[in-house]
């Protein structure tokens, strides 16, 4: 049952029946109004129009309509000079895609030449022409109102459990290697955990998927009040992480590096090795607790989780003193390798840095500026609009 519930809420599953379904009453719809024994252009459109947010059903239904709007005009403007030959096809394919690209339908650019070379290929051009258009439009208002009355799910927790999965696997990697600190690590398995550190790397691409996905389901979506500050949250988190993951491969490799030095023996001494270890504990908690930190959405979770990243912070700190401490003596005693031994701090300071709370507050602040400055430049139309309302408002107050 849990697995039926989990595969019904899979924006796979849910994009198939939500597809099919918009498909199906465009079809209905289509052979009510459109003169064409099968309007198999109506479903067509809602099957591509509707899509698995609100946001990308209205870009892809404008950029649909677009594209065939313009091939229908192209080849009834090459209908009227010439007819169907095999260089009268060419010519209106290379015109189709020529100027699909300037009118910006992007990926519907071969639907221009599509549309066009099906309306010239038939002998009443006009009637076939109104016919496409039609049901074009017809499955795309079908495949909008669809979303507009069943809006799609929003996708932050699906994202979130991505973020929240990754942070989970780099706490198991920065345990795993901490725990290898105190003994001899011979140079493969160092060199595994480098591999494991590099295909978490790798697998931030299929977060980044699911929080594209998560940001725009959010857009123009009626039942979510505060999308900005939900895209902005996420995305400023996986970057964080995405930035420690970086650094953490790195440390790894400078741990591989070490293991290479010092063959027989352990890569630190017992009280170094404790100190380190317990360094990593503290900072696998942290990258647990900063990203579910990133991902609640229920104010009370948010302390709770704030709480333990400022507590796991603390104790981090604390450690790496310990750490640093106890390295500084062993290197002005025996100097093998000091760089390293720097290396693997500095690498620790960035990662204890990015998690940093209060610098975490500025990237908000200084992405949430961001993000209104570039919609304000985006649309300065509607700023002016906002503008004239809130000077017109000011005045009629000062009026009374």
């Amino acid at each position: 049952m849990a697995d039926l519930v989990k595969r019904r809420k899979d924006p796979v599953v849910v994009q198939t029946l939500r597809s099919t379904a918009a498909a199906t009453i465009a079809y209905v719809v289509a052979l009510k109004l459109s003169s064409e024994p099968a309007p198999l252009t109506a479903p067509l459109t809602a099957l591509l129009v509707v899509q698995v947010t609100l946001y990308a059903t209205i870009t892809t239904g404008i950029r649909r309509v677009n594209s065939v709007v313009v091939g229908v005009i192209i080849a009834s403007g090459f209908s009227a000079l010439v007819g169907l030959t095999w260089w009268s096809l060419g010519l209106i394919i290379l015109v189709a895609l020529t100027v699909g690209h300037f009118v910006r339908v992007s990926e519907f650019v071969a639907e221009v030449a599509i549309s066009a070379m099906l309306v010239l290929g038939v002998a009443r051009v006009a009637n076939t022409a109104w016919d496409r258009v039609l049901e074009t439009l017809i499955g795309a208002g079908v495949g909008l109102a669809f979303n507009l009355l069943f809006a799609p799910p929003v996708w932050v927790e699906t994202a979130g459990a991505s973020i929240e999965d990754l942070a989970r696997r780099m706490r198991r990697l920065l345990l795993h290697i901490g725990e290898e600190l105190g003994g001899h690590t011979p140079v493969e398995r160092a060199a595994a955990r480098l591999h494991e550190a590099r295909r978490l790397d790798q697998d931030i691409a299929q977060v980044d998927a699911a929080l594209r996905q998560a940001e725009d389901s959010v857009r123009l979506n009626p039942r979510v009040k505060e999308g900005l500050l939900y895209r902005v949250v996420l995305r400023t988190g996986l970057d964080t992480l995405e930035i420690c993951m970086v650094v953490l491969r790195v440390l790894a490799r400078t741990l591989t590096d070490l293991a290479k030095k010092r063959m027989d023996e352990p890569l630190f001494p017992p009280d170094v090795a404790a100190a380190l270890e317990d360094l990593f504990v503290h900072l696998a908690s942290a990258v647990e607790s900063f990203a579910v930190l990133v991902t609640t959405q229920v104010s009370a979770n948010a302390e709770e989780a704030e709480s333990r990243l400022a507590n796991e912070l603390i104790k981090a700190h604390s450690s790496r003193d310990e750490a640093a401490e106890a390295l500084l003596q062993r290197v002005q005693q025996h100097p093998r390798q000091w760089q390293l031994h720097g290396a693997l701090l500095a690498e620790i300071d960035r990662i204890l840095d990015e998690l940093d709370m209060e610098q975490r507050s500025m990237r908000l602040m200084e992405e949430l500026d961001r993000s209104a400055r570039e919609q304000r430049e985006r649309y300065p139309f509607l700023r002016k609009i906002q503008r004239w309302i809130r000077g017109d408002r000011t005045e009629n107050q000062r009026t009374v």
